[in-house]
């Protein structure tokens, strides 16, 4: 137990040596969701099979996890419409070959509208709570469809954000600057006075960045981190300084 612990601790003392962003003269903070504050649970791959399951279907999570990994990195254009996603799940039953009736598609999309194919990050409700205490408008930002704002109530986190924009409402998808341009605008708050957290390179860090903004990724599990990366939401609060 003590051996854990001391590797445990050297862990910690790694983390914290290599995570360097700080931010000053914040105003508003906005995030992303899908990967930042939230994730399937157990698994895109699980829910997949557990579905699939109601209609006689076998299908082994795990492949149906690699085969999910692989539709969603090669993507091109998503508009994050139902049909978008159809073939997004298509895709990943592909390599098992498996035929999946009509009936199928709407039944998972469906699934992902409930609170219980999702979990809400450990570290996002304290965090939260120490930005809203300091008084930082907060917001989301987030390529998504019209299952958002229902779900982020669900979960019991839509209160916690002054506003929600959502690319299907916005009519843009990031890293387009139209949609953190808008954020923005409502926020009534300088770009250079919003941070954008997400967790994705292109999407998140850099769409925000072009329009102006600041902005971190948040890089969980791993040891070391590049400059724009923290380690967990926790590592916020820190991060931002004179707010």
């Amino acid at each position: 137990m003590i051996l854990r612990c001391g590797r445990l601790l050297a862990a910690l003392q790694v983390s914290r040596q290599t995570w360097r962003v700080k931010f000053e003269g914040i105003r508003a903070v906005t995030f992303d969701v899908g990967g930042t504050l939230i994730n399937p649970w157990p698994s895109v791959g699980q829910i997949y099979s557990d579905v699939a399951a109601e209609f006689g279907i076998e299908a082994l999570p795990d492949f149906i996890n690699m085969g999910f990994k692989e539709a969603w990195k090669s993507r091109h254009n998503f508009d994050y419409s139902q049909e978008g996603w159809f073939e997004i799940v298509r895709a990943s039953f592909r390599e098992q070959g498996e035929i999946l009736p009509e009936e199928y598609f709407p039944r998972v999309y469906e699934r992902f509208a409930k609170a219980d194919a999702w979990i809400v990050f450990g570290d996002v409700l304290r965090t939260l709570d120490e930005l809203a205490a300091r008084e930082l408008k907060l917001a989301v930002i987030s390529n998504w469809d019209d299952r958002l704002i229902p779900l982020l109530s669900e979960l019991g986190l839509r209160s916690r954000f002054e506003e929600v924009f959502v690319s299907c409402n916005v009519g843009f998808t990031k890293p387009s600057t139209v949609i953190f341009e808008q954020a923005v605008r409502w926020l009534k708050v300088p770009a250079n006075e919003v941070l954008h957290v997400g967790d994705s390179q292109v999407e998140d860090y850099e769409g925000a960045r072009e329009f102006g903004m600041n902005s971190v990724l948040v890089a969980r599990g791993r040891r070391t981190f590049a400059d724009h990366e923290i380690p967990s939401l926790s590592a916020l609060p820190d991060a931002i300084t004179g707010s």
